[in-house]
């Protein structure tokens, strides 16, 4: 180990004056955070509770562990000094900057981190040990749930201490460098004065890793260009970059899935099935953490300033962002010859044009934001040398009034905002906004106010539209039995995406899409009524993430995974709709309180289904009420998307609960499903293809379900292999045995499996 010289001591106290003069005035206030309630907080563009100006105004998660470790400036002054530091390794030679350089968006710019031996930064870094991933980077890595890629480390404070110590990282001793920074004079003075008590008490490596935390998180983007438009101004984006937010945001692409506003982050471990580089073992990731998986499984990363952080994946195997882009749209992992097992069910091949991925790559550029980087200290307390930094931060974004901006300027002198007639009761006045054939509907869209009302006559357009105010009604006109048509030609993504609140979409044809009909995420008080969605990608209408959320009178037919999906929301009514010719007609997943009633749901794969899966916002769900339906001759061959959940829907089911929990199914008319009319299962039964080997984030099983007073007519004639393997002859009801206070009260002559199921307690007891 090497030891300080009389030499670099000297040099340490005569450096003294580089930074002990911070710490004899007032320290200033910590740059990119308010000081609330007399603690700090980070100054993000918005808070719950809020106002919003659009709907893609969301909060950022908590950052951990902020309250056991609160921030102040002197503290983080203290943390910058120790993360530019070579002290904190054994060889005295390499700092956390090193392998997090600013350069480098706090990442290194190499393929694979090199720690201990190495000699320089950056790629040309050379001569030490090879790592086994890539460096991630540490903007925002604050908000992250859990640290490094495979999440071995619950907080910053835990994460600073493993490339200390490891031996082919930094590799120092924990006790020889408290040793060592008792040795330096002005070390010892920070220490005590930032945590109190005797040189002994106040400088320790828990206190190191504390410091080193508090300056991690001043390392924070949340004023990009992007954040700009979410506040109402959208002139910060180009159109570029506006369509390549759409593409984020459909289903075609999913990435707005696993990659959730605002930290571009969802804080789960997936399967992506990343290669590895030539030569390289494959890594199992977040299966090397005991009891962890599953294996393959890496963290999401954020996508802010992913610009800067090149190259990327865990073993930054691709060099640039259209290398990543083009992984994802050939399949991820999919498209390689005996793919790693689990790969993601929402990672599938897409097609792109050249003109998308440029597109999207654009909008991943938007969400670059340096203006709080900061710079580094021109000296250290230990004298060494301190890396070279080239960049610096760049100019933060000026202020924005929403109140003194209406969205875009029109293109269209046509399209003018007429004051309303008749208000709706209890609403704001607003006025009508007219769109005809040749016209745009975003141009009105983007003119539009909350409480206005779009009108669109009939006519084919050949949009994709984003709706990012509330209170905004977006409503087909219909002139002698003809409706307004969103036709996507089979190229364009979804037809509507929605992030405003108190929506209502009503009237309209929508076909020919690759992601979504209509898509409404993170919002509240959403209406989709008679509504013709035909061939439109993924899902026909896809609320997900929402707060009251209504369907009724749509028809649905051609879809690829569900025709109406709702998804980790709660308060639902789906009543009154039409799904057919899709893999599966209806899909309630991860929600609480939804009634599903008087819809027809039939030639589908599977009819209606209640699902609870892992890896979502949502962790459960219960409390939903199907009632009144008619289920029925739903077995049409299953076209779902391979690996996908759905895929795995035999043909010929009527419905199936699958680890929900609390739902009653009465009143149904179930007839000619040729496997079953209902089968209940837990999340294995009803997904081999899911990866149990490791603790779930969900309970897998379906308890307390209720199945009374139904029709059955002819289901189970023709059973599907997956349930004749088991034994199962097909029939009207089916349950695999497992979850607690499930019942059934039938009639005698349905077909069950098995022949006895259980019975509610009252009719047990008599």
């Amino acid at each position: 180990m090497m030891r300080f010289s009389r030499v670099v001591f000297c040099l340490a106290i005569a450096a003294c004056s580089a930074w002990t003069g911070a710490f004899a005035q007032d320290a200033p206030p910590i740059p990119g955070f308010d000081l609330v309630n007399g603690s700090y907080v980070p100054a993000e563009p918005y808070r719950e509770g809020q106002p919003k100006v659009t709907g893609l105004q969301l909060a950022f998660p908590k950052m951990p562990s902020l309250d056991l470790n609160p921030m102040t400036p002197e503290k983080v002054a203290l943390g910058k000094f120790l993360y530019f530091d070579p002290v904190l390794s054994g060889p005295n030679a390499l700092s956390c900057a090193t392998c997090h350089h600013p350069d480098h968006g706090f990442a290194d710019g190499r393929q694979l981190s090199m720690g201990v031996g190495g000699r320089g930064t950056g790629p040309d870094r050379s001569g030490g040990a090879v790592l086994k991933r890539h460096a991630p980077t540490v903007w925002n890595a604050a908000y992250n749930h859990l640290q490094f890629w495979d999440g071995r480390a619950a907080d910053l404070e835990a994460q600073a201490g493993n490339p200390i110590t490891d031996r082919n990282e930094m590799s120092q001793d924990p006790d020889e460098l408290v040793r060592e920074l008792k040795a330096i004079p002005e070390y010892v003075e920070q220490f005590t004065r930032v945590f109190g008590g005797t040189p002994d008490e106040a400088v320790t490596f828990d206190r190191v890793k504390m410091a080193i935390a508090c300056f991690e998180r001043t390392l924070v983007s949340f004023n990009s260009r992007f954040d700009r438009f979410t506040q109402g101004d959208s002139s910060a984006l180009s159109e570029e970059e506006k369509r390549g937010l759409r593409l984020f945001r459909s289903v075609k692409t999913r990435c707005f899935e696993c990659h959730r506003f605002p930290h571009f982050s969802d804080d789960t471990f997936r399967v992506a099935g990343v290669p590895p580089l030539e030569g390289q073992e494959p890594d199992r990731g977040r299966a090397d953490v005991p009891g962890q998986g599953p294996a393959f499984a890496f963290k999401v990363p954020t996508l802010r300033n992913i610009e800067l952080t090149a190259p990327y994946m865990h073993n930054g195997v691709f060099a640039t962002l259209e290398e990543v882009v083009q992984f994802y749209a050939d399949g991820g992992g999919r498209q390689f010859p005996n793919p790693v097992p689990g790969i993601d069910d929402k990672i599938g091949k897409f097609s792109l044009t050249a003109q998308e991925k440029a597109d999207l790559v654009a909008f991943l550029k938007s969400l670059t934001d340096t203006s709080l980087q900061p710079d580094p200290p021109d000296a250290v307390p230990s004298g060494m040398p301190v890396v070279t930094v080239l960049s610096r931060a760049m100019a933060p974004i000026p202020p924005f009034d929403p109140s003194a901006h209406i969205a875009l300027a029109s293109a269209d002198a046509q399209l003018t905002r007429a004051p309303l007639a008749e208000p709706a009761a209890g609403a704001s006045a607003g006025a009508t906004l007219t769109v005809r054939p040749g016209q745009s509907i975003q141009t009105a869209l983007d003119r539009a106010q909350p409480g206005d009302r779009v009108e669109v006559y009939p006519g084919i357009y050949c949009e994709e539209v984003g709706v990012e105010r509330s209170g905004i009604t977006l409503i087909g006109v219909e002139v002698d039995g003809e409706r307004p048509v969103f036709d996507g030609r089979g190229e364009m993504a979804d037809a509507v995406q929605v992030s405003g609140s108190n929506f209502t979409i009503e009237n309209f044809d929508i076909r020919n899409y690759q992601g979504n009909g209509v898509v409404a995420s993170k919002t509240s008080d959403v209406t989709f009524r008679n509504l013709t969605i035909d061939n439109a990608g993924l899902y026909g209408v896809y609320p997900v993430e929402c707060r009251g959320v209504l369907v009724e009178g749509c028809v649905v037919s051609r879809i690829s995974d569900a025709g109406i999906y709702v998804g980790q929301s709660r308060d639902i009514v789906v009543r009154n709709n039409e799904a057919f010719h899709n893999v599966a007609g209806i899909e309630i997943e991860n929600c609480v309180n939804a009634l599903v009633a008087n819809n027809s749901a039939h030639h589908n794969t599977g009819g209606i289904l209640v699902f609870v899966l892992p890896n979502n916002p949502s962790k459960v769900g219960e409390n939903c009420k199907v009632i009144n339906n008619r289920i029925w001759a739903n077995n049409h061959p299953n076209f779902g998307k391979p690996g996908s959940t759905v895929s795995f829907i035999p043909p010929g089911t009527g419905m199936v609960v699958m680890a929900a929990d609390r739902t009653e199914i009465t009143r149904n008319w179930i007839a000619d499903n040729q496997t079953y009319g209902i089968a209940v299962v837990n999340l294995q039964s009803g997904n081999p293809g899911l990866d149990l080997t490791h603790d779930l984030d969900i309970e897998p099983h379906a308890d307390h379900t209720s199945i009374h007073a139904n029709a059955y007519s002819n289901n189970g004639s023709q059973v599907a292999p997956a349930y004749a393997a088991i034994g199962a002859p097909g029939g009207d009801l089916f349950w695999d045995g497992s979850g607690e206070g499930n019942t059934w009260l039938e009639a005698a002559d349905v077909k069950s499996f098995p022949e006895s199921l259980p019975k509610p307690e009252a009719i047990q007891g008599g």
